[in-house]
């Protein structure tokens, strides 16, 4: 069901209602493009819809309960984003992130965060980089290779939808920037490290590639909810697909994920994600090819 609070909330000389959904992110989003919401009004877990558009999106199905109860419903839904993963508390922690480490290159790290906050990006944001830093922390108790550190900020700067071709992009653009402020063969592992992102393939005995994929592919291992916003983030990434062509896509790319042997490279990544990851994928490829679909093995 949809929800709706009263338009309380001051901003841009106007008022602003929260819309949620109590069930799905895909039900939300489904909701509010047919009601005429801009997709740019989306805040991970809530739209933001100026009080003119009240009355017509309660009469198209929105039901209208206080701010505190709507509060109460998305946190009760298992939809609710932390405030540190929303784009203004995301964006300051990153900054952090990137002054310390490497301290004197805040014209780079300002560019990058540009990158990763582009408009058209939604799962592929800076939301998507902190949680993979956070993902390479839990790996290595927090002291994770620079090189890896490395790699993880540039891996999808460049993000056009396009595989393969973004990962070049990204290493090309890394090649570039970090020339000259890092050794040379750090710079070339970096490289190296950001066309891994590719495939999630490392070699047997690929500590850093290893390290590197399983927190790029940490997402998977979240719980249903944390998973059910990646999947909606990256259908928002491919809103331009016609919906049989994405469908056909992501079925691949979930089979893909599967037949993936091991799906997660480190004993830690193994521990903390790879049981809920097949779970989580497996729900999802059953979504994808009903009615008789039977998970990869």
């Amino acid at each position: 069901m949809i929800f709706i609070d009263p338009p309380y909330w001051p901003a841009h000389g106007t008022v602003f209602s929260h819309l949620i959904s109590d069930t799905s992110v895909l039900e939300l989003h489904a909701f509010a493009a047919a009601a005429g919401v801009s997709e740019r009004a989306f805040d991970l877990d809530h739209y933001d819809v100026p009080e003119r558009l009240y009355v017509d999106l309660v009469t198209a199905g929105a039901l209208p309960v206080s701010g505190k109860d709507l509060a109460r419903t998305l946190l009760a839904s298992g939809l609710r984003i932390k405030a540190k993963y929303r784009v203004k508390s995301v964006t300051s922690v990153l900054e952090l992130r990137w002054n310390a480490f490497l301290p004197g290159h805040r014209e780079l790290g300002a560019e990058l965060l540009r990158r990763w906050n582009e408009p058209h990006r939604h799962y592929h944001s800076g939301t998507h980089l902190l949680a993979m830093l956070e993902a390479l922390d839990r790996l290595t108790e927090g002291d994770p290779p620079r090189t890896v550190l490395m790699a993880a900020w540039f891996h999808d700067a460049v993000y056009k939808g396009v595989a393969g071709t973004d990962e070049r992009e990204s290493a090309d653009l890394a090649h570039s920037r970090l020339a000259g402020l890092l050794p040379a063969a750090d710079v070339a592992e970096a490289v190296r490290l950001i066309l891994l992102t590719a495939t999630h393939s490392p070699n047997p005995g690929d500590a850093d590639g290893a390290l590197l994929c399983d927190a790029d592919l940490a997402v998977l291992g979240g719980s249903p909810a944390e998973y059910a916003h990646y999947a909606a983030g990256v259908r928002c990434d491919y809103a331009h697909v016609p919906a049989a062509d994405f469908t056909k896509g992501r079925a691949a790319v979930v089979h893909q994920l599967l037949t993936l042997d091991p799906l997660f490279h480190t004993h830690r990544g193994r521990g903390l994600w790879a049981a809920q990851a097949r779970a989580n994928l497996t729900a999802e490829w059953v979504a994808l090819n009903p009615p008789n679909a039977t998970a990869v093995r």
